[in-house]
Protein backbone atom coordinates (compact mmCIF):
# COMPACT_ATOMS: atom_id res chain seq x y z
CA UNK A 1 0.00 0.00 0.00
CA UNK A 2 0.87 3.63 -0.51
CA UNK A 3 0.44 6.77 1.22
CA UNK A 4 0.26 10.01 -0.19
CA UNK A 5 0.68 12.97 2.19
CA UNK A 6 -0.10 16.24 0.83
CA UNK A 7 1.11 19.67 2.66
CA UNK A 8 0.98 23.46 0.83
CA UNK A 9 -2.19 24.40 0.75
CA UNK A 10 -3.16 27.69 2.42
CA UNK A 11 -5.33 31.28 1.79
CA UNK A 12 -3.45 33.86 -0.32
CA UNK A 13 -4.32 36.55 -2.48
CA UNK A 14 -4.42 36.86 -5.81
CA UNK A 15 -1.62 37.05 -7.49
CA UNK A 16 0.65 35.34 -4.32
CA UNK A 17 2.13 31.98 -4.82
CA UNK A 18 1.68 28.34 -2.97
CA UNK A 19 4.00 25.23 -3.12
CA UNK A 20 2.43 22.15 -2.80
CA UNK A 21 4.08 18.98 -2.00
CA UNK A 22 3.14 14.94 -2.17
CA UNK A 23 5.41 12.75 -0.59
CA UNK A 24 4.70 9.18 -1.04
CA UNK A 25 5.43 6.41 0.90
CA UNK A 26 4.77 2.73 2.31
CA UNK A 27 6.61 0.58 0.14
CA UNK A 28 9.30 0.69 -2.71
CA UNK A 29 8.69 2.73 -5.94
CA UNK A 30 10.60 2.47 -9.08
CA UNK A 31 8.51 3.73 -11.39
CA UNK A 32 5.56 6.22 -11.09
CA UNK A 33 3.36 9.01 -12.31
CA UNK A 34 2.14 11.44 -10.04
CA UNK A 35 -0.24 13.78 -10.79
CA UNK A 36 -1.96 16.99 -9.09
CA UNK A 37 -6.09 17.05 -9.62
CA UNK A 38 -8.44 19.81 -8.49
CA UNK A 39 -12.24 20.26 -7.42
CA UNK A 40 -13.63 23.46 -6.91
CA UNK A 41 -17.14 23.78 -5.12
CA UNK A 42 -19.59 21.77 -7.06
CA UNK A 43 -17.44 20.94 -10.14
CA UNK A 44 -15.90 18.17 -11.17
CA UNK A 45 -12.18 16.86 -10.62
CA UNK A 46 -9.70 17.69 -13.01
CA UNK A 47 -6.13 16.87 -13.84
CA UNK A 48 -4.20 20.04 -13.12
CA UNK A 49 -0.78 18.46 -14.28
CA UNK A 50 1.34 15.30 -14.51
CA UNK A 51 5.05 13.95 -13.63
CA UNK A 52 6.38 10.66 -14.44
CA UNK A 53 9.26 9.77 -12.16
CA UNK A 54 11.42 10.03 -15.31
CA UNK A 55 10.77 13.88 -15.26
CA UNK A 56 8.11 14.27 -18.16
CA UNK A 57 5.69 16.50 -17.82
CA UNK A 58 2.97 18.11 -18.58
CA UNK A 59 0.49 21.10 -17.53
CA UNK A 60 -3.16 21.83 -18.42
CA UNK A 61 -3.65 24.73 -20.61
CA UNK A 62 -5.13 27.25 -18.05
CA UNK A 63 -2.07 27.02 -16.12
CA UNK A 64 0.82 26.66 -18.39
CA UNK A 65 3.24 29.76 -17.69
CA UNK A 66 1.99 29.98 -13.93
CA UNK A 67 2.41 26.74 -12.57
CA UNK A 68 5.76 24.40 -12.72
CA UNK A 69 5.64 20.96 -11.75
CA UNK A 70 9.18 19.48 -9.93
CA UNK A 71 9.72 16.13 -8.18
CA UNK A 72 12.23 14.34 -5.88
CA UNK A 73 12.70 10.94 -6.48
CA UNK A 74 15.22 10.14 -3.70
CA UNK A 75 12.08 11.64 -1.25
CA UNK A 76 9.29 9.97 -3.95
CA UNK A 77 7.92 13.69 -3.79
CA UNK A 78 6.47 16.00 -6.42
CA UNK A 79 5.54 19.42 -5.95
CA UNK A 80 3.21 22.13 -7.78
CA UNK A 81 4.63 25.40 -7.84
CA UNK A 82 2.17 27.87 -8.46
CA UNK A 83 2.36 31.20 -9.15
CA UNK A 84 0.16 33.98 -10.24
CA UNK A 85 -2.44 32.74 -8.77
CA UNK A 86 -6.21 33.60 -9.47
CA UNK A 87 -9.39 33.03 -7.97
CA UNK A 88 -10.35 30.23 -10.05
CA UNK A 89 -7.29 28.59 -9.08
CA UNK A 90 -9.57 28.01 -5.95
CA UNK A 91 -9.83 24.49 -4.91
CA UNK A 92 -8.99 21.46 -2.90
CA UNK A 93 -5.89 19.97 -4.81
CA UNK A 94 -5.71 16.63 -4.77
CA UNK A 95 -2.41 14.47 -5.47
CA UNK A 96 -2.40 11.05 -7.16
CA UNK A 97 0.24 8.33 -7.68
CA UNK A 98 -0.14 5.63 -10.30
CA UNK A 99 2.85 2.78 -9.73
CA UNK A 100 4.22 0.50 -12.74
CA UNK A 101 1.74 -2.05 -11.74
CA UNK A 102 -0.76 0.20 -12.63
CA UNK A 103 -1.84 0.45 -9.14
CA UNK A 104 -3.60 4.25 -8.07
CA UNK A 105 -3.59 5.76 -4.80
CA UNK A 106 -5.09 9.61 -3.74
CA UNK A 107 -4.04 12.06 -1.23
CA UNK A 108 -6.47 13.18 1.38
CA UNK A 109 -6.41 16.97 -0.54
CA UNK A 110 -5.33 20.40 0.70
CA UNK A 111 -7.12 23.08 0.42
CA UNK A 112 -6.53 26.12 -2.09
CA UNK A 113 -8.35 29.56 -1.55
CA UNK A 114 -7.25 32.54 -3.33
CA UNK A 115 -8.81 35.74 -2.40
CA UNK A 116 -9.50 38.82 -5.05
Amino acid sequence: QVQLAESGGGLVQAGGSLRLSCAASGRDLDRWTMAWYRQAPRSSRILVGSITSAGAASLRDSVQGRFALSRDNAKNTVYLQMNNLKPEDTAVYYCNLRDSRGSTFWGQGTQVTVSS
